[in-house]
């Protein structure tokens, strides 16, 4: 486990991202509030269901899509939105995306595909040895068997490493894995996650991991903050967010785990539309909590349909947005 900082790297304060409804609809509230700290030397998984903002949180974080409200600051000094500072900001912050295919031009070998950071950023020294350095890191050795080799030439992981190679190759700080081994074969994805384990050791680099796979969040992160309709709802060290979920929704993801005791929690309907969150405690109407009664019993109902938990605190502690996990506390059940 690392050592809490006093200055987190990258933090998200206060943060919203809205995009303009289509055809004079609502705006849509993809990210709603968020607070979230990332400390030097430490992997955060951040999780949830598809269309819960995970990405576009991400994406803001990196710079690539300007918050309409609050603030993202880098080693405590907020990001400004010049190209010189945005250009600044990505070379320390990296992304890793989930196809490797996708991410790789194919007609680019492997060589360029890694050295193209460094042309773009006009990076001086020793553009070979850097390379080289970027692709043995990555786990491609001899690295010089892979400078001329395409895309379609390698294998899944392979590729993969060639795109974490390419991210190193800049020395950022942080990277950002949207998905990182979603695409992978199942042998593929430990040593992918093994990799990027290696890194943190090695380099101190700290990492963002968006996943909606709460087993990856578990093999590779030191806290989770899991994400609802651009909210994050529950947040904590690893095994204290996955071992004794407080939230009904982590509690709901973690229960269909083929290896989580008793019977899967079904959650009835879709999200809601981000563009009409509900009143009240936005994940009160799919809820098992409020279904089975429990609410009721605890009397908490009214403020769950009512009343906002609010936006939790960008620090590493244990929290919760949740009247009936809060209620469960403060009365010691």
């Amino acid at each position: 486990m690392t050592t809490p900082s006093p200055v987190p790297l990258l933090s998200a304060q206060g943060l919203h991202v809205t995009f303009r409804g289509r055809h004079g609809a609502a705006p849509v509230r993809a990210v709603d509030g968020v607070e979230l700290d990332i400390r030097p030397g430490e992997i955060v998984a951040l999780v949830g269901e598809s269309g819960c903002g995970k990405t576009t949180l991400a994406r803001s974080l990196l710079g690539l899509v300007p918050p309409t409200g609050g603030r993202v600051s880098f080693g405590g000094k907020p990001l400004t939105y010049s190209s010189q500072a945005l250009k600044a900001h990505r070379r320390r912050v990296q992304l890793v995306l989930q196809d490797p295919s996708g991410s790789l031009n194919p007609r680019h070998t492997v060589y360029d595909a890694v050295a193209e950071g460094l042309r773009i950023h006009r990076c001086g020294g020793d553009e070979r040895a850097m390379v080289t350095e970027a692709l043995s890191r990555s786990g491609l050795r001899p690295p010089e068997r892979f400078f001329l080799r395409y895309p379609h030439e390698l294998s899944g992981g392979q590729r993969q490493r060639v795109v974490i190679a390419g991210a190193l190759v800049l020395e950022p700080e942080l990277l950002v894995a949207d998905e990182p081994v979603a695409s992978l074969d199942a042998s593929v994805r430990g040593e992918i996650l093994a990799l990027l384990l290696r890194l943190r050791a090695e380099l101190g680099l700290s990492a963002l991991v968006v996943t909606h796979d709460l087993g990856l969040a578990w093999n590779i992160a030191d806290r989770v903050a899991v994400m609802y309709l651009g909210r994050i709802v529950e947040t904590g060290d690893v095994e204290q967010v996955l071992t004794a979920p407080r939230h009904p929704y982590t509690q709901a993801l973690l229960s269909v785990l083929p290896e989580a005791p008793g019977d899967p929690v079904i959650l009835t309907g879709e999200p809601p539309d981000p563009s009409r969150v509900p009143p009240g405690c936005r994940f009160h109407a799919r809820c098992q909590i409020l279904t089975t009664g429990e609410a009721e019993r605890t009397g908490v109902a009214g403020a769950c349909r009512a009343e906002d938990p609010g936006v939790l605190e960008g620090g590493g502690e244990a929290q919760v947005a949740c009247h009936w996990a809060r209620a469960r506390t403060r009365t010691g059940t």
